[in-house]
């Protein structure tokens, strides 16, 4: 019965989620960046005089990155602002009560609005992000070397944002907790290039700004492994020397140890939203 009611809020989430707004916003969002990286990536023969096979490639794979960090934090805004009102929205128009006035546990109820989230960003990401790699097929003529993986990783970062978005929608108003967890997703992104930049210069304290950051809240962790899988191997050896500093290229795939601490990050983080959910006043 309990696993029946978690898929039964899921699938009432993801009707929910296709009714606001904030979809539509992402849908016109991602049109818009998809569109203008067409037109970006047809340009780049033309611009700079003709490209040969190995250069369109180098030059394919570094703008690619860069055009996925942007559908990234598009999704990020998406799952951070969806998952307030999915959760905080409710309990503070009454919805939540009204339900949770039946036999159903709150758990369920939790964790079926997060699995629902969860397939909405999975499947943004995937449509979103196999859109564009159409895109840079058509008009360099670059294939990521690893896109089912870069796509999964990417995808974990969606989860790993709209969890804490949940968390925070426990405690605190929809619009905040939305707030909160893209604030955090940008702070984590700045701080991690800092710890590049530490990295680079070999200097410790501040690389391990970088390292403490994406320990905390694993969304750069993640999406630097997702730009190892997107970026010509190539690419390593061409750039050589001071590659580490830069936001947009990884120098590594990410290790099995850190794709586990993702993993127990997010379930220790779902885990306590539905001990806050559980406590909380309807």
């Amino acid at each position: 019965m309990t696993l029946r009611t978690v898929l039964t809020i899921a699938a009432l989430t993801l009707q929910e989620a296709a009714r606001r707004r904030v979809l539509r916003s992402l849908a016109v969002l991602t049109v818009a960046l998809l569109a203008l990286s067409a037109w970006g990536f047809s340009r780049l023969d033309a611009e700079f005089g003709g490209l040969t096979s190995g250069e369109a490639r180098v030059a394919g794979s570094t703008v690619l990155n860069l055009v996925m960090f942007g559908l990234s934090l598009i999704a990020a805004l998406g799952t951070a602002f969806l998952a307030g009102p999915t959760l905080s929205g409710e309990v503070e128009s009454g919805i939540a009560l009204a339900v949770l006035a039946r036999p159903i546990r709150r758990s369920a109820v939790l964790v079926g609005k997060w699995l629902g989230l969860v397939v909405f960003g999975g499947v943004f990401v995937s449509l979103a992000g196999f859109t564009q790699f159409l895109i840079v097929r058509a008009t360099v003529g670059y294939w990521p070397p690893h896109p089912l993986t870069g796509l999964a990783l990417l995808a974990a970062q969606t989860t790993v944002l709209l969890t804490l978005g949940l968390l925070l929608s426990t405690a605190i108003s929809p619009m905040a907790s939305g707030i909160v967890a893209v604030g955090l997703f940008g702070a984590t992104w700045i701080a991690g290039v800092v710890g590049s930049v530490g990295e680079a210069l070999g200097n410790d304290s501040v690389a391990q700004v970088g390292t403490v950051s994406r320990m905390l809240l694993p969304t750069d962790g993640l999406w630097r492994g997702a730009m190892n899988s997107f970026q010509d191997p190539a690419l390593l050896r061409q750039v050589g020397s001071g590659i580490e500093e830069s936001p947009f290229l990884s120098m590594s795939p990410l290790t099995v140890a850190y794709l586990g601490w993702a993993a127990v990050w997010i379930a220790a983080v779902l885990g306590l939203s539905a001990l806050s959910f559980q406590r909380r006043d309807l």
